[in-house]
């Protein structure tokens, strides 16, 4: 089993260098048309994270087969649930929904998990989870059947990535959800980072230019394009 996805991104935190992933949903994305918006991807991003709250058995490994074979951008999984894991991926996020109150995605799909991990050559990275009030209610909410932190109550969001810190995750994800129509605070952001000295990514809402160059001078080390690029494939180009 390799192990050198998260080593990177830890080296990239302590040397200030800003990573970018592009977040592609197997529900949404048209396998045929992947030759024409890969070089995009390959063009601006570090990784490819790959997965969606609801997706068909077997729909993620298809894609990831198929990004395997055109790319060579490290593939991540970002699983809505344990029928998500794809064994010809470089690396899978292993998340713990600490936000919600829902024991099923705080261990229940993690324990789901574990005879299909144990037989796969995954780098498995243990990720703090952390859902933020975007204003529009994501499909991860209505899954998930939990509320997100408050957009204002900022204390809280940085006690719940502090406390997933202590129970041993490597990074932490603050997610404002698909297509949120409000990204993650740039207070909340700039808090969290400065109280805690593992990798933080943030994701959703993010959709111009100006945005993601203030996620990351508020302290985010990876920032994840996901509607703004499936809605656009040219949102490189633009920013």
């Amino acid at each position: 089993m390799q192990q050198d996805i998260l080593p990177y991104i830890t080296d990239c935190k302590t040397a200030h260098k800003k990573l970018l992933a592009v977040l592609l949903d197997p529900d949404k994305v048209i396998i045929n048309d992947l030759h024409k918006i890969i070089r995009s991807i390959e063009n601006n991003a570090d990784f490819i994270f790959v997965g969606g709250s609801t997706v068909a058995d077997g729909d993620t490994q298809k894609l990831v087969i198929e990004l395997k074979k055109i790319s060579n951008l490290p593939v991540i999984l970002f699983p809505g649930d344990h029928t998500q894991i794809a064994e010809d991926a470089d690396a899978i996020l292993f998340l713990s929904l600490l936000s919600g109150n829902n024991p099923e995605y705080l261990i229940g799909q993690q324990l789901k998990s574990v005879p299909k991990l144990r037989m796969s050559e995954l780098e498995i990275i243990p990720t703090g989870y952390i859902l933020i009030d975007g204003t529009t209610k994501t499909s991860v909410q209505t899954v998930s059947n939990t509320k997100p932190i408050p957009n204002n109550n900022i204390e809280l969001a940085v006690n719940t990535a502090v406390a997933g810190k202590f129970l041993g995750k490597k990074m932490i994800y603050l997610e404002a959800g698909s297509g949120a129509q409000n990204s993650v605070p740039l207070e909340m952001i700039k808090e969290v980072s400065e109280n805690i000295d593992i990798p933080l990514i943030v994701g959703g809402g993010i959709r111009t230019k100006e945005q993601l160059e203030n996620t990351y001078k508020n302290g985010a080390d990876i920032v994840v394009i996901g509607t703004a690029f499936e809605e656009n494939t040219h949102f490189f180009d633009i920013i």
